[in-house]
Parts: structure tokens; sequence; C-alpha cells
């Protein structure tokens, strides 16, 4: 085995093993309980816009952008923007592809930093409820020619809501790609945490077990679950395998 290959095998035996890692498992959970306490994902941001995730996921989704290069990405919420300028500026270093951001209310402020960043030649927006056929009709005419595609779910966290996207959305998601929920953590952390509509029991977790349970086209990849250990979205990175 050549050194390039034995390095990938070491670190993917390393990562496997992780699952099995009860004090670096614990340790993590601690981290995960504190840092959502205290707000730690709001702390960053990606070229000069706030991206609210955690460096962690971040990576892993470039990794992932990276090894499957979409020509769409299509993402539910979208904030102050740090996501699209995220994704839009790692597809610009590999040359190909867009993002599609839908979000309820798209503030005036965050839509002008966005449309005036060098990376919006990359990234469409559509302002409308997630949820609602007629924006999903739209979401539809921004798939048609494209090949590779993933989906990100980041709005509503609750389970009803959740569950719509998931029946609405994944299916755009290509096989071999990836439909990633975020905020599955809510169901990991201590009840009563937030003060949304979302809490231990009804959170995008919750919508993504069942939606497994009726749905074998998806699978929860644990790998890069044991490879993050510190993530907002434990289970939720679902690979399309059929």
């Amino acid at each position: 085995m050549n050194p390039v290959e034995q390095f990938k095998k070491e670190c993917e035996e390393r990562v496997d093993s992780y699952g099995a890692n009860k004090e670096l498992k614990d340790a993590a959970a601690k981290f995960n309980d504190i840092s959502n306490k205290d707000k730690y994902s709001y702390n960053f941001t990606w070229m000069g816009r706030p991206i609210i995730q955690y460096p962690q996921d971040m990576v892993m989704m470039q990794e992932l952008i990276y090894k499957i290069k979409p020509d769409l990405i299509i993402e539910t919420g979208i904030a102050h923007g740090g996501s699209l300028i995220f994704y839009a500026s790692i597809m610009e270093l590999i040359g190909k592809g867009e993002i599609l951001g839908i979000d309820i209310d798209i503030r005036d402020h965050n839509r002008k930093e966005i449309e005036a960043h060098p990376m919006a030649k990359r990234i469409k927006m559509i302002q409308g409820s997630a949820i609602d056929e007629k924006i999903v009709e739209e979401v539809k005419k921004h798939t048609i020619g494209k090949k590779t595609i993933m989906v990100c779910l980041d709005s509503n966290h609750t389970h009803d809501h959740v569950m719509e996207e998931l029946r609405l959305y994944a299916d755009f998601t290509t096989v071999n790609s990836y439909c990633v929920v975020f905020d599955t953590i809510v169901e990991d952390l201590p009840k009563g945490m937030y003060d949304r509509p979302w809490d231990v029991g009804n959170n995008p977790k919750t919508a993504v077990f069942e939606f497994l349970k009726n749905n074998s086209n998806f699978v929860i990849d644990k790998h890069i679950d044991n490879k993050l250990l510190i993530s907002v979205a434990p289970d939720g990175y679902l690979k399309r395998i059929k």
C-alpha cells in the first residue's frame, strides 16, 4: 500500500474507533451541551458573513462538496447568509455549481449584504415558506438539468416542519449525495434549553428517525458522526443510497 492510501486507511480506522471511545464521546457530549447553551455557533463568520454553524460541520460540508461536486445545493433557512456564502465559495474553487437558498423572511439588510458579496454570482434566493407547494414548484425549476444535487435543511426545527421538508425536498437529493438535516442536536440537549417551539421529543432528529422508518433510500452516515463528535447535526447526515 502506498503512503497516501496508508494514511487514508489509518484515518478511516481511527474514526471508526471513536464510535466505541466512551471517554472521547462523553467529552464531546459535555462540550455540545455547554457550547449550545452559550451560543458558541453564533461567533463565526465566513468571508465576512455570520455563519451560525459549528466549524466542525462546515469542514465536513467542505469535504462532502469537494467529493460530490454538486451542480446544485438547496438550502432551507438563510438567516445572515453565511452558509450560502460558504457553499458558494467552495463551488467557486471547484469551478462549478450554484446554491439556492429559501427563507420565509429574507431581511433586507441580509439580502443586500449577500447580493453585494463576491460569491453572489453562484447564489440564488427565494423568499417564502419552504413547505409552501408553490415555493417547491419554483425550486423544482432550478433542479432541471442538474445531475448532482445536495440538500440542506436548516429552517424551522419543529418535528412537523422538518418532516414536511423531508417529504418535499429529500427526493431532490441525487444518489450518493446527501440530505443534511441540521440541529438534530436538540434531541440530545437538556430539555427546555431553548425558548423556541422545538425541544426534546419535537425536533429535527425525531423527524429524521420517523422519516427513515418508511424510506429506505437514505441511511444515516455514522462514520461522519464518529468523525465529528462535536456537531449540531448528529444522525443528520443522510446519504442517499438508491
